[in-house]
């Protein structure tokens, strides 16, 4: 009897090289920890080169601009986008601040109709003063925008760098590698490429997802309704979790505006349902086709690690990260078999063996003689 053969085999994984590994994985892990302040600006930088990159190269192609008006445009129209967002989200947290005492009126009101019933401590509720925690969080929320602003300083200014190396990254190629520059060209564009589409049509995604949401708050008479779409746009970047978090402040104020009333927010509540349940299981995959084929175990574990990591920004970045990887794992042939485990298994799935032939009939006993 043949002696069974040992799954891995010293050769192809040592102990040492296994703890090389391991030890390489918590040195990058602390490297990305301790340097946050500047991978997170160079990462997101370079998502969005991939998003901005097809419109640099329209406007030189097309239109005859020279590469450096062709990125000055974009940052240009980038930044008037991300300053009437800005607007906007001001006149929107100036509005809320008036309406806050209305709400507060509401919110007794509301407690008094139910409190009781569901047996709530209706007394602290109301004694509660909700207008002293307005400042503390307003002065969070400050905070929070200026280090914002630091941030997408810094993310401006890889992003341009990075827009205008790209268009010399071939040459440069072939300069330093003439043997292998044609292969490695033609890998590295086809990974840009799909990473590119991938990026663009979760942007398409998410900002069909912030539109519908506003346009259907707004048609239910929800206040804020511009500000829960563009929460939902920036929150739809994390599948799943984003598209909870996102329906829960809109809820929340349609349960206060409209007290004692439930039925606009039972009304609000199964409207955000049907449009992230559109949008997230018959639109997205449409759209996406083979692009993302991603594990949802996969997804949870980069949700989970990148959030971590980064917080929220982790979160935001999580799928974007996942998809590039096995999008790059799957053109190099050594690590092909790591892209296969990232993904779902929908596309290896066998179809149904087909049932077993039916047992041909038994022919007849012969008569027993009596």
């Amino acid at each position: 009897m043949p002696e069974p053969q040992p799954l891995l085999r010293p050769r192809n994984l040592s102990a040492s090289a296994l703890s090389l590994g391991i030890l390489a994985l918590i040195a990058v892990g602390t490297v990305l920890k301790l340097a946050q302040s500047v991978v997170v600006p160079l990462l997101i930088a370079w998502l969005l080169s991939y998003l901005l990159a097809p419109v640099v190269t329209f406007l030189v192609r097309r239109l005859r601009f020279p590469s450096f008006l062709a990125v000055a445009s974009v940052v240009v129209l980038l930044l008037l986008a991300a300053w009437g967002a800005g607007l906007v989200i001001q006149a929107r947290l100036l509005e809320f601040a008036r309406v806050f005492p209305e709400y507060q009126k509401q919110l007794a009101a509301l407690t008094d109709t139910y409190g009781k019933l569901l047996d709530l401590p209706t007394a602290v509720l109301k004694e509660a003063d909700w207008t002293a925690q307005l400042g503390p969080l307003v002065l969070r929320t400050s905070k929070f925008f200026l280090a914002f602003i630091a941030n997408a300083i810094l993310v401006l200014i890889f992003l341009v760098f990075m827009l205008l190396a790209k268009p010399y990254a071939n040459d440069k190629l072939r300069a330093a590698l003439p043997d292998r520059a044609d292969g490695l060209i033609a890998l590295t564009n086809t990974i840009s490429r799909q990473i590119g589409t991938y990026l663009g049509t979760l942007f398409v995604i998410s900002l069909l997802t912030g539109l519908c949401v506003w346009g259907a708050l707004a048609a239910l008479g929800v206040e804020f309704s511009f500000t829960w779409g563009l929460l939902a746009f920036v929150l739809n970047f994390i599948p799943n979790i984003g598209s909870i978090v996102a329906s829960i402040p809109p809820v929340l104020i349609a349960l206060v505006q409209f007290a004692p009333a439930l039925w606009p927010a039972v009304m609000t509540a199964l409207t955000l349902l049907v449009l992230h349940q559109v949008a997230g299981n018959l639109i997205a995959p449409k759209l996406y086709g083979e692009r993302l084929n991603l594990s949802p175990v996969v997804i949870l574990l980069f949700l989970l690690f990148w959030g971590w990591l980064w917080g929220i920004t982790g979160a935001l970045l999580a799928v974007p990260i996942a998809a590039a990887i096995q999008i790059t794992l799957a053109h190099i042939p050594a690590l092909a078999p790591l892209a296969v485990l990232m993904g779902s298994g929908r596309r290896y799935a066998r179809a149904a063996p087909p049932p077993p032939p039916a047992a041909p009939d038994a022919p007849p006993a012969p008569p027993t003689e009596g």
